[in-house]
């Protein structure tokens, strides 16, 4: 069966409506457009709509993505900009994202991840624990530098 194409009106409404639920990134409008089956002449046009009426802003959704993820995921800054990047916002947007995680916040949470890590493997010999919360902390997104000097201070 052939699906009814949407009028532009119609799929900005949808949209709409779909922004406004969450706050969402242009690659994440573009790939809904395409599921909803808009003629791609038409994009643009209800992007463009869109950020004129403040549903989509690339920043706000850079600021609200870090923030989330650092605060409920525990990500690091390397994985953020990381996942950013895929979603194709701009650099200015990462650079104002990351910004708004507080340093003092951020080394203490990565105190706290390598300290419950290390506790965990208290049957590991020590150059083991120490590279598996080293592993560990990497893949949750943090710099290798600040990993390295919080683990050389558990002597």
């Amino acid at each position: 069966m052939y699906k009814k194409q949407l009028t532009k009106e119609q799929a900005l409404q949808k949209l709409k409506h779909y922004c406004a639920y969450q706050e969402r990134c242009h690659s994440e409008v573009k790939e809904k457009l395409y599921s909803l089956g808009v003629w791609k002449r038409d994009h643009d046009e209800i992007i463009a709509a869109l950020i004129e009426e403040s549903y989509l802003n690339e920043e706000r959704f850079a600021i609200a993505y870090a923030g989330g993820k650092w605060r409920i995921k525990q990500w690091g800054r390397v994985k953020i900009k990381y996942e950013l990047k895929q979603k194709q916002v701009s650099e200015y947007s990462i650079k104002k994202a990351l910004k708004q995680i507080d340093e003092e916040e951020y080394l203490k949470m990565l105190h706290k991840l390598a300290k419950e890590k290390y506790a965990a493997l208290k049957h590991e010999q020590y150059l083991i624990r120490k590279k598996k919360t080293l592993d560990y902390l990497i893949t949750k997104g943090f710099e290798p530098a600040l990993i390295i000097t919080i683990l050389n201070e558990k002597k």
